[in-house]
């Protein structure tokens, strides 16, 4: 058999292809861009507000889709380009080595951050904000990763747990350690709640139930004024202290009990351990639960619930026990980020979060993947505020940090194209043989294999 002959792309009908696809490329996003970018309100001198059109920064970005569209057309159109193999066997053999130690030392690293923090307050509570989206991923991931359930509410968890917290706390002077689980449950129950109604639904109809039920949970906070004050929120809500010692400068402090010189950075470091120990906790009860029957029903429920049903499983209790599980670790989480800012208010539980986490699970694909898309997508937010050299293109008045959900959705595009499955999409069986065996081929052949 002849092989067809692939059209050789760089030549005069190859380029003049690729030019037509770039040229149509840069048209459209000018024209989704003229909109939302090239378009911008300011106060003006007399204090009302003006449109003030930013139709070069839609030019540049036009033409950075017309050079990628063209660099992509002519590199990898019409070819079955496989990037592994590519990469030289040396490579691949390193590449195995970092993929094995490279959990164990960003573990590491992860304990020892506040010593090597320890004079930049700054990079802590950016620790305990990327530790704490991390949580919220692998408890997301229960519910879309292992049983396979899309849901886009799962911010409402999270607000169900900080606000459980801060009314618990606030009204009844119960200590965080206290609070941490009844929050926790609660989040379940509200879990539970979702899941009954969603039993039956699949695809994108769960994906719009769970959304709807995201904003009833953030419209009830709004508008539950005598509990929740609405967009006023909830001030003062107590701190967590160590074993009932508190972080302040008294005699009775942290500093003072321990016989050191006062200073704020002790509570920083001792949420960002208490963030660090919850989610640990998640991660192992994640692995754990991977390897009972719940857990081997949630990954056979996420591969096709008609096979489930036809080998006799029940669906409704996988279905509520993710949910619930899901939600309760959000809920601790949720308890945490109380604790930690405050005060807490229905701004900080819009459905951006949930799409940001649902981002981190979907860019991660493991447990190792989501840290790592955590790391990335939210310290990666942070640095792109320190970029001032963008705004010698674009502007002194481009803030690269409003266009981070811009970065958030390439980022989901370019995954969504190379990487389907996430950044670490490798792992090992739930359930294995403790030997491995070696079939022969005539069994195989045979049906006895």
């Amino acid at each position: 058999m002849t092989q067809e002959a692939q059209p050789d792309f760089f030549s005069l009908p190859g380029i003049a292809a690729a030019l037509k696809s770039a040229t149509l490329a840069a048209l459209v996003a000018f024209g989704l861009f003229s909109l939302m970018v090239g378009m911008h309100t300011d106060i003006g001198p007399s204090g009302a507000q003006e449109l003030e059109p930013r139709f070069g920064t839609v030019a540049i970005l036009a033409a950075i889709a017309f050079v990628g569209t063209l660099a992509r057309e002519l590199l990898f159109h019409g070819r079955d380009y496989n990037v592994a193999s590519h990469i030289p066997p040396g490579l691949k053999t390193a590449a195995g080595y970092v993929s094995t130690y490279f959990a164990p030392a960003l573990l590491t690293f992860a304990v020892i951050a506040p010593i090597v923090f320890y004079s930049n307050r700054y990079l802590l509570d950016l620790s305990i904000l990327i530790l704490t989206y991390i949580m919220l991923g692998w408890g997301l991931n229960i519910v879309v990763g292992l049983a396979g359930l899309l849901d886009l509410g799962y911010v409402a968890f999270y607000a169900v747990g900080a606000y459980s917290y801060a009314l618990l706390a606030t009204s009844f002077d119960l200590s965080f350690w206290v609070c941490l689980p009844i929050a926790g449950m609660l989040a379940a129950m509200f879990g539970v709640l979702l899941g009954f109604p969603v039993l039956r639904l699949r695809g994108d109809y769960l994906a719009i139930v769970t959304l709807a039920f995201g904003e009833i949970i953030r419209l009830v906070i709004i508008n539950w004024v005598p509990v929740t004050k609405g967009y006023a929120g909830i001030g003062s809500i107590p701190r967590p202290t160590f074993f009932g010692i508190p972080f302040n400068a008294n005699d009775d402090g942290f500093a003072a009990v321990f016989g050191l010189e006062f200073t704020p950075l002790y509570r920083t470091i001792f949420l960002y351990y208490v963030i660090l120990g919850l989610a640990l906790l998640t991660a192992f009860v994640t692995m754990r639960l991977r390897r009972l029957p719940v857990g081997r029903a949630w990954e056979a429920l996420r591969e096709d619930e008609i096979a489930c049903r036809s080998l006799g499983i029940n669906t409704t209790n996988p279905k509520l026990t993710a949910f619930a599980m899901g939600a309760m670790l959000a809920g601790f989480a949720g308890s945490f980020f109380s604790a930690r800012q405050g005060f807490i208010s229905p701004e900080s539980f819009t459905f951006v979060e949930s799409a940001t986490i649902l981002s981190i699970v979907v860019l991660g694909g493991s447990p190792l993947g989501i840290a790592l898309a955590a790391i990335v997508m939210i310290g990666g937010t942070e640095i792109m505020r320190e970029l001032d050299f963008l705004k010698a293109i674009f502007g002194n008045d481009f803030d690269p940090g409003q266009y981070r959900m811009l970065l958030f959705g390439l980022a989901m595009v370019l995954i969504m194209i190379w990487k389907p499955r996430g950044l670490i999409s490798t792992r090992e069986p739930s359930v294995f043989l403790s030997e491995r065996k070696v079939i022969a081929r005539d069994l195989i052949q045979e049906g006895k294999g």
